[in-house]
Protein backbone atom coordinates (compact mmCIF):
# COMPACT_ATOMS: atom_id res chain seq x y z
CA UNK A 1 0.00 0.00 0.00
CA UNK A 2 1.75 3.23 -0.65
CA UNK A 3 2.25 5.46 2.29
CA UNK A 4 3.71 8.93 1.61
CA UNK A 5 7.39 9.82 2.63
CA UNK A 6 7.89 11.98 5.65
CA UNK A 7 8.92 15.47 5.32
CA UNK A 8 10.77 18.30 6.91
CA UNK A 9 9.60 21.58 8.48
CA UNK A 10 11.80 22.55 5.99
CA UNK A 11 11.00 21.15 3.13
CA UNK A 12 7.58 21.46 3.11
CA UNK A 13 7.81 25.03 3.22
CA UNK A 14 9.69 24.98 -0.16
CA UNK A 15 7.43 22.84 -1.77
CA UNK A 16 4.25 25.00 -0.77
CA UNK A 17 6.42 27.97 -1.88
CA UNK A 18 7.14 26.55 -5.42
CA UNK A 19 3.97 25.17 -6.06
CA UNK A 20 2.41 28.86 -4.88
CA UNK A 21 5.14 30.26 -7.08
CA UNK A 22 3.36 33.30 -9.64
CA UNK A 23 4.49 32.12 -13.06
CA UNK A 24 6.39 28.87 -12.48
CA UNK A 25 4.67 26.24 -14.22
CA UNK A 26 4.78 22.43 -13.56
CA UNK A 27 6.72 21.70 -16.63
CA UNK A 28 9.69 24.23 -15.33
CA UNK A 29 9.36 23.36 -12.00
CA UNK A 30 9.64 19.64 -12.83
CA UNK A 31 13.31 20.93 -15.01
CA UNK A 32 14.22 22.53 -12.21
CA UNK A 33 13.60 19.44 -9.55
CA UNK A 34 15.24 17.62 -12.30
CA UNK A 35 18.23 19.38 -11.99
CA UNK A 36 18.90 20.47 -8.48
CA UNK A 37 16.91 17.28 -6.51
CA UNK A 38 15.40 18.73 -3.44
CA UNK A 39 12.82 21.97 -3.44
CA UNK A 40 15.20 23.72 -0.86
CA UNK A 41 17.74 23.18 -2.78
CA UNK A 42 16.18 24.45 -5.75
CA UNK A 43 15.07 27.99 -3.65
CA UNK A 44 19.32 28.02 -2.62
CA UNK A 45 20.34 28.70 -6.72
CA UNK A 46 21.50 31.69 -7.54
CA UNK A 47 19.10 33.07 -10.68
CA UNK A 48 21.45 32.68 -13.70
CA UNK A 49 21.45 28.97 -12.51
CA UNK A 50 18.07 28.79 -12.26
CA UNK A 51 17.75 30.39 -15.81
CA UNK A 52 20.00 28.41 -17.76
CA UNK A 53 17.88 25.19 -16.67
CA UNK A 54 14.18 26.57 -16.85
CA UNK A 55 14.48 30.11 -18.29
CA UNK A 56 14.88 33.85 -16.87
CA UNK A 57 10.76 33.51 -16.59
CA UNK A 58 10.97 30.22 -14.49
CA UNK A 59 13.85 31.78 -12.05
CA UNK A 60 12.38 35.07 -11.47
CA UNK A 61 9.07 33.32 -10.36
CA UNK A 62 10.83 30.47 -8.05
CA UNK A 63 12.76 33.21 -6.33
CA UNK A 64 10.22 35.89 -5.75
CA UNK A 65 9.21 36.70 -2.30
CA UNK A 66 6.31 34.77 -1.42
CA UNK A 67 2.83 36.03 -1.32
CA UNK A 68 1.85 38.21 2.56
CA UNK A 69 -0.58 34.71 3.30
CA UNK A 70 2.23 32.18 2.99
CA UNK A 71 2.79 31.64 6.77
CA UNK A 72 -1.02 30.52 7.56
CA UNK A 73 -0.98 28.75 4.18
CA UNK A 74 1.67 26.60 5.64
CA UNK A 75 0.36 26.78 8.88
CA UNK A 76 -3.22 25.22 7.71
CA UNK A 77 -1.08 22.74 5.15
CA UNK A 78 0.68 21.35 8.17
CA UNK A 79 -2.83 21.30 10.21
CA UNK A 80 -4.42 20.14 7.10
CA UNK A 81 -1.61 17.10 7.03
CA UNK A 82 -2.10 16.15 10.83
CA UNK A 83 -5.53 14.58 10.40
CA UNK A 84 -6.59 11.60 9.84
CA UNK A 85 -6.73 10.20 6.20
CA UNK A 86 -5.39 13.12 4.90
CA UNK A 87 -1.85 12.97 2.53
CA UNK A 88 0.30 15.55 0.88
CA UNK A 89 1.93 13.86 -1.90
CA UNK A 90 5.11 15.70 -3.82
CA UNK A 91 6.69 14.98 -7.34
CA UNK A 92 9.17 13.35 -5.43
CA UNK A 93 7.41 10.85 -3.48
CA UNK A 94 7.17 7.04 -4.32
CA UNK A 95 3.10 7.55 -3.57
CA UNK A 96 2.87 9.93 -6.61
CA UNK A 97 1.35 7.99 -9.44
CA UNK A 98 3.36 6.99 -12.14
CA UNK A 99 0.84 7.70 -15.02
CA UNK A 100 0.62 11.74 -13.89
CA UNK A 101 4.63 11.77 -14.44
CA UNK A 102 4.04 10.70 -17.82
CA UNK A 103 2.42 14.44 -18.26
CA UNK A 104 4.52 17.38 -19.61
CA UNK A 105 3.39 19.09 -16.46
CA UNK A 106 2.42 16.83 -13.87
CA UNK A 107 1.20 18.80 -10.58
CA UNK A 108 4.14 19.44 -7.95
CA UNK A 109 1.64 18.42 -5.10
CA UNK A 110 -1.19 16.58 -4.57
CA UNK A 111 -3.69 16.62 -1.76
CA UNK A 112 -5.85 13.14 -1.12
CA UNK A 113 -8.24 11.97 1.35
CA UNK A 114 -8.45 8.23 1.24
CA UNK A 115 -7.26 5.36 0.01
CA UNK A 116 -3.82 6.12 -1.85
CA UNK A 117 -3.56 2.94 -3.46
CA UNK A 118 -6.50 3.30 -5.81
CA UNK A 119 -4.46 6.62 -7.70
CA UNK A 120 -2.16 3.47 -8.35
CA UNK A 121 -4.59 1.07 -9.49
CA UNK A 122 -6.22 0.09 -13.00
CA UNK A 123 -8.72 2.69 -14.03
CA UNK A 124 -11.32 4.00 -15.86
CA UNK A 125 -13.34 7.47 -16.01
CA UNK A 126 -17.04 7.78 -16.26
CA UNK A 127 -17.91 11.27 -17.21
CA UNK A 128 -20.65 13.43 -18.70
CA UNK A 129 -23.50 16.12 -18.51
CA UNK A 130 -24.27 17.88 -15.27
CA UNK A 131 -27.52 18.30 -16.39
CA UNK A 132 -27.96 14.81 -17.07
CA UNK A 133 -31.15 13.01 -18.12
CA UNK A 134 -32.10 10.47 -16.03
CA UNK A 135 -31.20 7.66 -18.63
CA UNK A 136 -28.04 8.71 -18.51
CA UNK A 137 -28.07 9.04 -14.66
CA UNK A 138 -28.95 5.00 -14.87
CA UNK A 139 -26.37 4.56 -16.70
CA UNK A 140 -23.30 6.07 -15.86
CA UNK A 141 -24.17 4.47 -12.53
CA UNK A 142 -24.89 0.49 -14.23
CA UNK A 143 -21.45 1.04 -15.85
CA UNK A 144 -19.34 2.54 -13.27
CA UNK A 145 -20.79 -0.84 -10.86
CA UNK A 146 -19.86 -2.90 -13.59
CA UNK A 147 -16.75 -1.84 -13.49
CA UNK A 148 -15.80 -1.41 -10.27
CA UNK A 149 -17.34 -4.51 -9.40
CA UNK A 150 -14.73 -6.07 -12.12
CA UNK A 151 -11.27 -4.34 -10.48
CA UNK A 152 -11.20 -1.32 -12.36
CA UNK A 153 -11.37 1.96 -10.25
CA UNK A 154 -13.91 4.35 -11.43
CA UNK A 155 -12.44 8.15 -11.73
CA UNK A 156 -14.52 11.16 -12.13
CA UNK A 157 -14.97 14.39 -10.99
CA UNK A 158 -17.68 14.82 -8.33
CA UNK A 159 -20.13 17.38 -10.54
CA UNK A 160 -23.91 16.65 -10.86
CA UNK A 161 -25.47 14.54 -13.14
CA UNK A 162 -22.98 11.80 -14.44
CA UNK A 163 -19.73 12.30 -12.22
CA UNK A 164 -22.15 12.25 -9.36
CA UNK A 165 -24.24 8.79 -10.89
CA UNK A 166 -20.55 7.35 -11.56
CA UNK A 167 -19.31 7.80 -8.42
CA UNK A 168 -22.11 6.36 -6.23
CA UNK A 169 -22.03 2.94 -8.77
CA UNK A 170 -18.62 2.43 -7.93
CA UNK A 171 -18.20 3.08 -4.53
CA UNK A 172 -18.80 0.31 -2.36
CA UNK A 173 -17.26 -2.19 -5.44
CA UNK A 174 -13.84 -3.92 -5.35
CA UNK A 175 -12.05 -1.08 -7.32
CA UNK A 176 -13.93 1.75 -5.83
CA UNK A 177 -13.90 5.51 -6.19
CA UNK A 178 -11.86 8.42 -7.62
CA UNK A 179 -12.92 12.09 -7.17
CA UNK A 180 -10.85 14.66 -8.88
CA UNK A 181 -11.79 17.87 -7.51
CA UNK A 182 -11.34 21.28 -8.87
CA UNK A 183 -11.55 23.13 -5.49
CA UNK A 184 -8.83 22.80 -2.63
CA UNK A 185 -9.07 19.55 -0.88
CA UNK A 186 -10.72 21.23 2.33
CA UNK A 187 -13.63 21.93 -0.05
CA UNK A 188 -16.65 20.36 -2.07
CA UNK A 189 -18.35 21.48 -4.89
CA UNK A 190 -21.13 21.37 -5.60
CA UNK A 191 -22.08 22.14 -1.74
CA UNK A 192 -24.55 19.31 -2.44
CA UNK A 193 -22.23 16.25 -3.18
CA UNK A 194 -20.84 16.99 0.33
CA UNK A 195 -22.22 13.79 1.68
CA UNK A 196 -20.75 12.30 -1.46
CA UNK A 197 -17.82 13.44 -0.78
CA UNK A 198 -17.17 12.25 2.67
CA UNK A 199 -18.19 9.03 1.70
CA UNK A 200 -15.79 8.59 -1.27
CA UNK A 201 -12.99 9.54 1.15
CA UNK A 202 -13.97 7.16 3.69
CA UNK A 203 -14.19 4.36 1.01
CA UNK A 204 -12.57 5.75 -2.18
CA UNK A 205 -9.99 8.97 -2.60
CA UNK A 206 -10.37 12.01 -3.57
CA UNK A 207 -7.60 14.15 -4.84
CA UNK A 208 -6.66 17.94 -5.69
CA UNK A 209 -3.93 19.71 -6.90
CA UNK A 210 -5.26 22.68 -5.70
CA UNK A 211 -3.93 24.74 -2.83
CA UNK A 212 -6.43 24.59 0.60
CA UNK A 213 -8.90 26.98 0.58
CA UNK A 214 -8.83 27.32 -3.16
CA UNK A 215 -12.58 27.87 -4.58
CA UNK A 216 -14.47 26.67 -7.93
CA UNK A 217 -13.51 28.99 -11.02
CA UNK A 218 -14.48 27.63 -13.94
CA UNK A 219 -10.29 27.94 -15.06
CA UNK A 220 -9.56 25.15 -12.77
CA UNK A 221 -11.86 22.48 -14.53
CA UNK A 222 -10.21 21.73 -18.21
CA UNK A 223 -6.97 21.89 -16.07
CA UNK A 224 -8.42 18.85 -13.51
CA UNK A 225 -9.42 17.15 -16.63
CA UNK A 226 -6.34 16.05 -17.81
CA UNK A 227 -5.39 14.53 -14.33
CA UNK A 228 -8.47 12.48 -14.78
CA UNK A 229 -7.98 11.76 -18.24
CA UNK A 230 -3.93 10.80 -17.07
CA UNK A 231 -5.34 8.82 -14.13
CA UNK A 232 -6.99 6.22 -15.85
CA UNK A 233 -6.73 4.06 -19.32
CA UNK A 234 -9.68 5.01 -21.05
CA UNK A 235 -12.48 7.48 -20.78
CA UNK A 236 -16.38 6.66 -21.43
CA UNK A 237 -18.40 9.42 -22.10
CA UNK A 238 -21.92 8.90 -20.98
CA UNK A 239 -23.68 11.70 -22.11
CA UNK A 240 -22.40 15.40 -23.34
CA UNK A 241 -23.29 18.32 -25.41
CA UNK A 242 -21.67 19.66 -28.13
CA UNK A 243 -19.46 22.55 -26.23
CA UNK A 244 -18.71 20.21 -22.69
CA UNK A 245 -15.86 19.88 -20.14
CA UNK A 246 -16.18 15.70 -21.07
CA UNK A 247 -15.15 16.59 -24.40
CA UNK A 248 -11.87 17.71 -23.18
CA UNK A 249 -11.10 15.24 -21.09
CA UNK A 250 -11.97 12.53 -23.98
CA UNK A 251 -9.58 15.05 -26.36
CA UNK A 252 -6.35 15.05 -23.59
CA UNK A 253 -7.35 11.25 -23.02
CA UNK A 254 -7.23 10.46 -26.24
CA UNK A 255 -3.76 12.62 -26.91
CA UNK A 256 -2.39 10.29 -24.00
CA UNK A 257 -2.93 7.21 -26.02
CA UNK A 258 -5.85 6.39 -23.71
CA UNK A 259 -9.05 4.47 -25.20
CA UNK A 260 -12.21 6.75 -25.20
CA UNK A 261 -15.67 5.40 -25.80
CA UNK A 262 -18.83 6.62 -25.88
CA UNK A 263 -22.66 5.53 -25.48
CA UNK A 264 -24.81 6.44 -28.36
CA UNK A 265 -28.15 8.03 -28.06
CA UNK A 266 -31.37 9.15 -29.75
CA UNK A 267 -30.25 11.78 -32.72
CA UNK A 268 -32.72 14.24 -30.85
CA UNK A 269 -31.18 14.86 -28.00
CA UNK A 270 -29.45 17.80 -27.61
CA UNK A 271 -27.01 15.94 -24.82
CA UNK A 272 -25.69 13.47 -27.37
CA UNK A 273 -24.80 15.11 -29.96
CA UNK A 274 -20.82 15.33 -28.45
CA UNK A 275 -20.74 11.40 -28.16
CA UNK A 276 -21.95 11.28 -31.75
CA UNK A 277 -19.28 13.58 -32.54
CA UNK A 278 -16.70 11.54 -30.33
CA UNK A 279 -17.55 8.10 -32.35
CA UNK A 280 -17.48 9.93 -35.57
CA UNK A 281 -13.97 10.95 -34.66
CA UNK A 282 -12.96 7.47 -33.98
CA UNK A 283 -14.50 7.05 -30.72
CA UNK A 284 -15.72 3.19 -29.33
CA UNK A 285 -19.68 3.11 -29.84
CA UNK A 286 -20.08 1.26 -26.70
CA UNK A 287 -23.40 -0.12 -25.43
CA UNK A 288 -22.66 -1.80 -22.31
CA UNK A 289 -19.57 -2.08 -19.63
CA UNK A 290 -19.05 -5.56 -20.93
CA UNK A 291 -17.41 -3.92 -24.13
CA UNK A 292 -15.26 -1.17 -22.48
CA UNK A 293 -14.32 -4.30 -19.88
CA UNK A 294 -13.18 -6.13 -23.15
CA UNK A 295 -11.44 -3.58 -24.88
CA UNK A 296 -9.37 -2.80 -21.55
CA UNK A 297 -8.78 -6.75 -21.15
CA UNK A 298 -10.66 -7.18 -17.75
CA UNK A 299 -12.71 -9.61 -16.84
CA UNK A 300 -16.52 -9.56 -15.73
CA UNK A 301 -16.94 -10.28 -11.84
CA UNK A 302 -18.85 -14.03 -11.90
CA UNK A 303 -22.42 -13.67 -12.06
CA UNK A 304 -22.27 -9.96 -13.66
CA UNK A 305 -24.78 -10.70 -16.10
CA UNK A 306 -27.66 -11.51 -13.26
CA UNK A 307 -26.38 -9.58 -10.52
CA UNK A 308 -25.62 -6.20 -12.44
CA UNK A 309 -28.47 -5.39 -14.71
CA UNK A 310 -29.93 -2.41 -14.92
CA UNK A 311 -33.59 -2.10 -13.36
CA UNK A 312 -34.53 -0.99 -16.30
CA UNK A 313 -33.37 -4.17 -18.39
CA UNK A 314 -34.57 -5.88 -15.49
CA UNK A 315 -38.38 -4.97 -16.35
CA UNK A 316 -37.62 -4.88 -19.82
CA UNK A 317 -37.33 -8.78 -19.68
CA UNK A 318 -40.39 -9.36 -17.91
CA UNK A 319 -42.38 -7.47 -21.13
CA UNK A 320 -44.19 -10.05 -22.78
CA UNK A 321 -43.71 -10.28 -26.64
CA UNK A 322 -47.13 -10.02 -28.29
CA UNK A 323 -47.66 -13.12 -30.52
CA UNK A 324 -48.27 -11.47 -33.44
CA UNK A 325 -44.29 -10.18 -33.48
CA UNK A 326 -43.16 -13.06 -34.03
CA UNK A 327 -42.32 -14.34 -37.54
CA UNK A 328 -41.16 -17.69 -39.41
CA UNK A 329 -37.62 -16.86 -41.69
CA UNK A 330 -38.17 -18.42 -45.39
CA UNK A 331 -36.07 -20.74 -45.20
CA UNK A 332 -35.61 -21.71 -41.49
CA UNK A 333 -38.29 -23.76 -38.63
CA UNK A 334 -37.03 -21.75 -35.76
CA UNK A 335 -39.00 -18.75 -34.72
CA UNK A 336 -37.46 -15.49 -34.84
CA UNK A 337 -38.47 -11.88 -33.62
CA UNK A 338 -39.17 -9.20 -35.95
CA UNK A 339 -36.24 -6.88 -35.22
CA UNK A 340 -38.02 -3.07 -35.58
CA UNK A 341 -40.78 -2.59 -33.44
CA UNK A 342 -44.14 -0.98 -34.85
CA UNK A 343 -43.57 2.44 -35.85
CA UNK A 344 -46.36 4.22 -33.80
CA UNK A 345 -48.77 6.10 -36.51
CA UNK A 346 -47.77 9.78 -37.41
CA UNK A 347 -50.10 12.58 -35.29
CA UNK A 348 -52.89 13.30 -37.25
CA UNK A 349 -53.91 16.94 -38.30
CA UNK A 350 -56.51 17.42 -35.62
CA UNK A 351 -53.57 16.04 -32.89
CA UNK A 352 -51.21 18.74 -34.42
CA UNK A 353 -53.25 20.77 -34.12
CA UNK A 354 -54.19 20.21 -30.57
CA UNK A 355 -50.94 20.43 -29.56
CA UNK A 356 -49.48 22.65 -27.11
CA UNK A 357 -46.58 24.26 -26.21
CA UNK A 358 -44.82 23.39 -23.43
CA UNK A 359 -45.09 26.82 -21.46
CA UNK A 360 -49.03 25.89 -21.67
CA UNK A 361 -48.62 22.31 -19.45
CA UNK A 362 -48.79 22.42 -15.77
CA UNK A 363 -46.13 21.97 -13.61
CA UNK A 364 -46.88 17.91 -13.19
CA UNK A 365 -46.41 17.55 -17.35
CA UNK A 366 -43.24 19.44 -17.79
CA UNK A 367 -41.76 17.10 -15.10
CA UNK A 368 -42.56 14.29 -16.33
CA UNK A 369 -41.46 14.99 -20.42
CA UNK A 370 -38.43 16.21 -18.93
CA UNK A 371 -37.96 12.57 -16.86
CA UNK A 372 -38.86 10.73 -19.75
CA UNK A 373 -36.15 12.48 -22.04
CA UNK A 374 -35.30 10.85 -25.29
CA UNK A 375 -35.19 7.08 -24.66
CA UNK A 376 -38.18 5.25 -24.55
CA UNK A 377 -39.58 4.13 -21.00
CA UNK A 378 -42.18 2.08 -18.99
CA UNK A 379 -44.35 3.59 -16.17
CA UNK A 380 -42.54 1.27 -13.56
CA UNK A 381 -39.18 3.61 -14.87
CA UNK A 382 -41.20 6.95 -14.99
CA UNK A 383 -42.41 6.65 -11.42
CA UNK A 384 -39.31 5.76 -10.34
CA UNK A 385 -37.84 9.25 -11.98
CA UNK A 386 -41.09 11.69 -10.61
CA UNK A 387 -42.14 9.97 -7.25
CA UNK A 388 -45.75 10.51 -8.72
CA UNK A 389 -48.86 8.56 -7.45
CA UNK A 390 -50.13 6.56 -9.90
CA UNK A 391 -53.23 8.16 -10.85
CA UNK A 392 -51.40 11.57 -11.06
CA UNK A 393 -48.89 9.45 -13.70
CA UNK A 394 -51.45 8.00 -15.84
CA UNK A 395 -53.37 10.72 -16.19
CA UNK A 396 -50.40 12.99 -16.91
CA UNK A 397 -49.42 10.59 -19.88
CA UNK A 398 -52.69 10.66 -20.90
CA UNK A 399 -52.41 14.76 -21.14
CA UNK A 400 -49.14 14.51 -22.96
CA UNK A 401 -50.11 12.10 -25.79
CA UNK A 402 -53.48 13.75 -26.25
CA UNK A 403 -51.33 17.16 -26.70
CA UNK A 404 -48.81 15.08 -29.16
CA UNK A 405 -45.55 15.47 -26.62
CA UNK A 406 -45.15 11.19 -26.43
CA UNK A 407 -46.35 8.36 -28.10
CA UNK A 408 -47.26 4.57 -26.38
CA UNK A 409 -45.87 2.04 -27.88
CA UNK A 410 -46.81 -1.67 -27.36
CA UNK A 411 -45.64 -3.66 -24.29
CA UNK A 412 -46.33 -0.53 -21.95
CA UNK A 413 -43.31 1.60 -23.08
CA UNK A 414 -43.94 5.53 -24.09
CA UNK A 415 -41.49 7.74 -26.16
CA UNK A 416 -41.35 11.20 -26.61
CA UNK A 417 -43.30 12.35 -29.67
CA UNK A 418 -40.29 12.79 -32.52
CA UNK A 419 -42.13 16.14 -33.84
CA UNK A 420 -42.71 17.23 -29.76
Amino acid sequence: MPTTLPISAEELAAWLRLALARGLRPAALRALLGAFGLPQNVLAQPFAALAAVAGAQAAHAALAEPRPDFAAQLEALQAWRAAPGNALITLADPAYPARLLDMPDPPPLLYAKGRLELLHARAVAVVGSRNATPQAVEDAARFARMLAASGLTVVSGLALGVDGAAHRGALHEQGGTVAVIGTGADLVYPPAHHPLATQIAAHGALVSEWPLGTPARSANFPQRNRVIAALVEGVVVVEAAQRSGSLITARLANEMGRDVFALPGSIHAPLTRGCHGLIKQGAQLVESPEEVLDALNVGQPPGAGRALASPREQRRQKVPVPVDRIQRDDTSETPQLALELPRPEPPTAHRAEARKSLASLGAEARRLLEALGHAPATVEILAQRTDMAEAVLQGTLLQLELAGHLDALPGGWFVRASCG
